[in-house]
């Protein structure tokens, strides 16, 4: 077993995927899993509301709702995972995620109203924000800090591709078995499938986080450090790193509001591209394939894109991402037909390849183990708090205007103006390229 230069020794736990490739191989399975099951909630369900499930049309605001619950929940559960994880351990985090998502496919199933699926959403809240923390937090426990853009990448890489495939299979499902019986089917398995990997194979990375911090603490780390906040103590409270991550440090400010705005590209691809496509006599397949073009080259790209930041920072492509995806958007509305719209999903995907995980690798880069866990359930809370957020926006401009083309509008101007505060109030955090 080679132990590489600057991985914290301690016991028999050593720090990089190569060495810890099973547990770093369960992980992203578990990802792929929670991507299906977002994923299962995001073609038929939209494009269906009206037919299946008693929306009126052209009810933006009544359409929205379930996405703004979505929003709101998975944020806040964000915040308590980081901070629950450091004292009871991430794999017990986890599977809390997988109880909860249990009845999310039988309300679907059973729904009367709309109202059903504001609560299975509220459900889906908590499940993502519970699980998905937790299967990134455990990877950046596990491997070394030159590793962290790989690791976020592959991270999300899995996640969104987990999400674009059960768009895809479960508009396939909803043709052959009805959509309610699709959904439970694929819900279901995909649901109990995770439990059962958890419970059998996974294995707490907390311990991993404790040696790093250690190992820190004695001035024995090899490494270039970071440029921490100076700012915060060494056990910091709760409100001590949410108001850090929040205002106090302009750098995680800054990353944070990206964060945010970003997420309102997620909620429009969620709500509006499958109405903005049925609405223009698309197919139900065909919809999955053009929302499925954006996840697989968001998930696809951050292969390239994780690494890449490894080597040139993280700062530029931020910015870049954030430039690129709101074009992307836009682009929605200069066009017709499946091979334009599939076109445009792919630039706003590859735009958010650049973005999604070196926000959070730029979080990891100057947040101290000690606390990092937490510092990246804050950074989640205000990124996805972006899906509530967006979606009351884009519901507003939509109803306002009477039509959904407002909607892409106020994501695209969006996107620009917060990538324009992340350039000014950012800086780069590789601590390589710009060390303490």
């Amino acid at each position: 077993m080679t132990v590489h230069r600057g991985d914290p020794v301690h016991g028999n736990l050593i720090h990089g995927i190569r060495v810890n490739l099973d547990q770093f191989l369960h992980q992203l399975l578990q990802v792929l899993l929670v991507g299906f099951t977002i994923g299962m909630m995001r073609t038929v369900v939209p494009a269906l509301a009206e037919s299946e499930f008693g929306v009126p049309k052209n009810s933006f605001m009544l359409l929205t709702a379930f996405v703004v619950a979505f929003g709101f929940v998975k944020g806040t559960l964000n915040f308590v995972a980081g901070r629950l994880s450091e004292r009871i351990g991430r794999k017990k985090v986890l599977l809390l995620g997988w109880l909860v998502a249990i009845p999310i496919p039988l309300l679907v199933y059973y729904a009367p109203s709309w109202d059903w699926i504001v609560a299975a959403t509220v459900l889906l809240g908590i499940n993502q924000g519970l699980t998905w923390s937790m299967t990134q937090t455990a990877k950046l426990d596990i491997t070394r800090r030159d590793q962290r853009g790989l690791t976020i990448g592959m991270n999300e890489f899995s996640g969104y591709v987990g999400l674009a495939l059960a768009g895809i299979i479960t508009a396939y499902l909803a043709t052959t078995l009805g959509a309610r019986t699709g959904l439970l089917v694929f819900g279901l398995t995909t649901i109990l499938l995770a439990l059962l990997l958890t419970l059998l194979w996974v294995k707490d990375t907390l311990p991993w986080a404790k040696v790093e911090a250690a190992k820190h603490k004695a001035g024995l780390s090899a490494d270039r450090l970071p440029r921490y906040p100076n700012n915060i103590g060494t056990h910091p409270t709760t409100w001590e790193v949410f108001s850090l991550m929040s205002w106090r440090d302009k750098r995680m400010a800054a990353i944070c509001q990206a964060g945010l705005v970003e997420k309102f590209v997620d909620a429009l691809v969620w709500v509006f591209y499958p109405v903005f496509l049925y609405q223009r006599g698309v197919s139900l397949h065909s919809i999955g394939w053009i929302v499925g073009v954006y996840g697989f080259v968001w998930g696809g790209s951050q292969f390239f894109t994780g690494k890449l930041s490894d080597h040139i920072g993280r700062h530029k492509p931020n910015v870049w991402g954030m430039l690129i995806c709101g074009s992307g958007v836009a682009m929605m509305l200069w066009g017709e037909g499946v091979a334009w719209w599939s076109l445009s999903a792919a630039v706003s995907g590859f735009g958010m390849a650049l973005l999604y995980p070196n926000l959070s690798a730029a979080v990891a880069d100057i947040a101290h183990p000690d606390w990092r866990g937490s510092a990246i359930g804050i950074y989640r809370f205000w990124r996805d708090l972006g899906y509530g957020i967006g979606a009351l926006g884009l519901g507003v401009a939509a109803h306002f205007s009477g039509s959904v083309q407002a909607a892409f509008w106020f994501v695209a101007i969006s996107m620009f103006l917060s990538g324009l505060l992340l350039w000014i109030f950012g800086e780069e955090t590789h601590p390589r390229l710009n060390p303490a």
